[in-house]
């Protein structure tokens, strides 16, 4: 699978100013430093260094930004990055550039504020994903408190546990479009756990309040009910589930940069 990845770079602005962009007084989050340089540049670098990804493109509303940051100009001139103009909504912006030919599978898509990125969890997510249709990676609350007590996620219960995302995605083939458009109508609502599984049907729903799913066998009923090969990539990094989404997240964020 050398080259043959599609990386995916999410570094988006949120319709209403973002704390941390506000406190570092910079434009948009992903320029926000993080261990001393813009986040953005840790999670690039991780995808670039990984011999699966080919290419790898940025989606921003503000390209010209990332352009003028001396800190991350690099992008702009990299043979193997591009810069893609994207609207407030990530599938929306994703099934535009699938329209246009410009995304060819499979696609892993991770966001610019995955600062603790490596090569370890890549190894592991392209690993599992292959020959799935779609596939999420995830953090059981085990793993990651065994090791950081003090951060808090948002988790979600099944019968397997509490889980949660670590923003790793990954769509094998076209067959993912009909849940990408899905996720389209739900994202506004991604930090809800019970309206995207309403969304994929009462039974989803309903096992998941009843505890009766475990969330790889919910997954992979999921992609039945699509047609194709849904996975959960159950992550072994704690650190995989850690973004650099507020101020506690990133001091945390920066004392594991600083033990590592």
């Amino acid at each position: 699978m050398t080259g043959s990845v599609t990386a995916i770079l999410l570094a988006g602005a949120r319709p209403i100013p973002d704390p941390l962009a506000v406190a570092a007084g910079v434009p948009v989050k992903p320029l926000a430093p993080v261990g001393g340089e813009p986040m953005i540049n840790r999670p690039a670098r991780a995808l670039l260094d990984h011999p699966a990804i080919g290419q790898m493109v940025v989606l921003t509303q503000r390209p010209d930004v990332f352009v003028a940051d001396p800190a991350t100009a690099w992008l702009s001139t990299h043979p193997r990055v591009r810069f893609e103009t994207g609207g407030q909504g990530i599938a929306s912006s994703l099934l535009a550039l699938m329209e246009q030919g410009g995304l060819p599978f499979p696609l892993l898509l991770t966001t610019a504020d995955h600062v603790l990125l490596d090569l370890a969890m890549l190894d592991q997510f392209v690993a599992e994903a292959q020959g799935a249709d779609i596939a999420v990676a995830m953090v059981e609350r085990a793993t990651l408190l065994a090791r950081y007590p003090e951060s808090r996620r948002t988790w979600l219960k099944f019968r397997d546990g509490w889980w949660s995302g670590a923003n790793i995605f990954w769509f094998g083939s076209a067959k993912a479009r009909p849940v990408i458009a899905l996720w389209q109508e739900v994202e506004q609502d991604r930090k809800k756990g019970w309206k995207i599984l309403s969304a994929f049907g009462p039974f989803a729903l309903i096992g998941a309040l009843l505890r009766i799913l475990t969330l790889r066998g919910g997954i992979a009923r999921i992609g039945r009910r699509f047609g194709l090969t849904a996975r959960l990539v159950a992550m072994d990094s704690p650190e995989a589930c850690i973004d650099a989404d507020k101020p506690a997240d990133v001091t945390l964020i920066e004392s594991i940069l600083a033990g590592s």
